[in-house]
């Protein structure tokens, strides 16, 4: 997005403008409020386990590059990895699935977009597929034939020719090109190119000239975000399955967001209807017996849903656990009830992270009562 100092001046001043305390509850203004916090053995085994040292052969270091812990709105736990600082806009990977979510929720709000539309009503291209609908794509459930997987599987893989081969130019285009292995809304099947085919919708669902500023002035302004850096493919649509970049301090302005229900202050930036969209798991979903860790789908996030028939998939944190996951470890997690925030940046690749084991570790930190 271009540097405009008069528009980045007003946004400073209404920070500035901003009451540090709004009906009794903390914000962030230009910085986040801090709350000392003693040290003791349980932050110093939330400490231990994330900044482990990394257990594969091919690189060294730590398994987390930064970890930010958010109470009551304010920051209790910061703690970063170098080359990361607290200023670095790291790359999110798949959190930019949910961060594009939040974006469409305001679109929404300002009444660009039904969930029972037809995708191509927004996005032409996607023709040929006429009964997939918004609501399907947020579910990761548009019943294309697509391939998610990764560096281990590159010759079968349907997204790693879209970010990095023959689809890279028009990656919607190269999704929407896909045939069609199921009926739309019948089943879960994760799919980036879903993502980015809502990405491309949402130009239709705002207008072309308001798309390219339009994450900025619809969420990341309103809430303060200054580090926020989005890719476009070569026709300019924004990666929204994969290619946002922010601090971690900012990606916790939008956990706080929806950890209050979709209110900054005193203005409800997401609809109540969207954020329990987000928050609902996708009725045909299986749960898998032992689900090891595996959250349960929403609308474009991940829930601690516990279905009939399996378990919790993170048993140690509350039920309402929503989260925003991504490739080697990537990961905002919003514990409404418990009203923390946790932020979590990475390079894990030996596969040792659990989800489980960081939030149990982080409750029994900083949530008064939890077990470690």
């Amino acid at each position: 997005m271009p540097f405009d100092p008069l528009r980045r001046l007003a946004l400073l001043l209404a920070l500035v403008a901003l009451p540090s305390l709004a009906q009794g509850e903390a914000w962030p203004g230009s910085e986040w409020p801090v709350a000392e916090v003693a040290p003791g053995p349980a932050i110093d085994a939330l400490t231990a386990y994330a900044f482990a040292p990394r257990d594969d052969r091919e690189r060294r270091g730590v398994r987390t590059d930064a970890l930010l812990v958010i109470r009551d709105g304010r920051l209790v736990y910061e703690r970063y990895a170098a080359p990361t600082r607290a200023d670095t806009a790291h790359l999110t990977w798949s959190v930019s699935k949910s961060l594009l979510a939040t974006v469409l929720g305001v679109a929404y709000g300002q009444g660009h977009v039904r969930l029972e539309a037809p995708v191509a009503q927004y996005y032409p291209p996607f023709a040929a597929h006429p009964r997939v609908k918004v609501g399907h794509l947020l579910n990761w459930a548009s019943g294309l034939d697509w391939q998610e997987d990764y560096e281990f599987a590159p010759l079968k893989s349907s997204v790693v020719a879209m970010l990095y081969t023959r689809g890279r130019a028009d990656m919607a285009a190269f999704a929407a090109a896909h045939g069609v292995a199921a009926a739309p809304g019948v089943r879960f099947h994760y799919s980036s190119g879903d993502s980015n085919v809502l990405a491309a919708a949402l130009k239709g669902m705002v207008g072309a000239a308001a798309y390219a500023d339009y994450p900025w002035t619809a969420l990341f302004e309103p809430l303060g975000i200054d580090s926020a850096v989005w890719e476009t493919d070569a026709a300019g649509t924004f990666v929204g399955s994969s290619y946002l970049y922010m601090s971690a301090r900012d990606l916790a302005r939008v956990g706080l967001l929806l950890q209050r229900g979709g209110r900054w202050g005193e203005r409800q930036l997401l609809p109540a209807a969207w954020v329990e969209f987000n928050r609902t798991p996708f009725a045909n979903y299986q749960a898998p017996p032992e689900p090891d860790g595996e959250a349960v789908p929403g609308g474009h996030w991940w829930l601690n849903a516990e279905l009939p028939g399996a378990p919790r998939p993170w048993p140690d944190a509350p039920a309402d656990t929503f989260a925003a996951l991504g490739h080697w470890g990537q990961a905002l997690y919003v514990l409404p009830g418990e009203r923390l925030v946790v932020v979590r940046y990475a390079d894990d690749r030996d596969g040792s992270y659990r989800h489980n084991q960081l939030l149990k570790r982080v409750r029994a930190a900083f949530v008064e009562g939890a077990q470690p």
